[in-house]
């Protein structure tokens, strides 16, 4: 069963860094990973994830500011965010999608999220 646990959310001011990470369980394996947020009253967005040809892509509005890495025993997910805005306020989520024969495909295993909070 996949497992996700992110942590390192807080209240931090404008241009502030966080550096947020998810432990995944054993079972995860080599799953395709992303980072996902969803600020009150809006839809989750994509903010970085895995894409089949291996590629990591990063959405426009946090391109040059956040880093997704992995632990080198790939057990943990790490988003570091620089920069901070307001506009990243919001609950961040760890996802994990099933790779299959080098597909990643839809990414439906979550994390329970961890509050990220910039003030002006």
């Amino acid at each position: 069963q996949v497992q996700l646990r992110e942590s390192g959310g807080g209240s931090v001011q404008t241009g502030g860094s966080l550096r947020l990470s998810c432990t995944k369980s054993p079972s995860t394996g080599r799953a395709c990973i992303g980072w996902y947020r969803q600020a009150p009253g809006n839809e989750r967005e994509r903010i970085v994830d895995e894409h089949t040809d291996g590629r990591i892509l990063y959405a426009d509005s946090v391109k040059g500011r956040f880093t997704m890495s992995q632990s080198d025993s790939e057990d943990t997910l790490y988003l570091q965010m620089n920069n901070l805005r307001p506009g990243d306020t919001g609950m961040y989520f760890c996802a994990a999608a099933p790779r299959v024969l080098g597909s990643c495909l839809r990414y439906g295993y979550w994390g329970q999220g961890t509050q990220v909070t910039v003030s002006a």
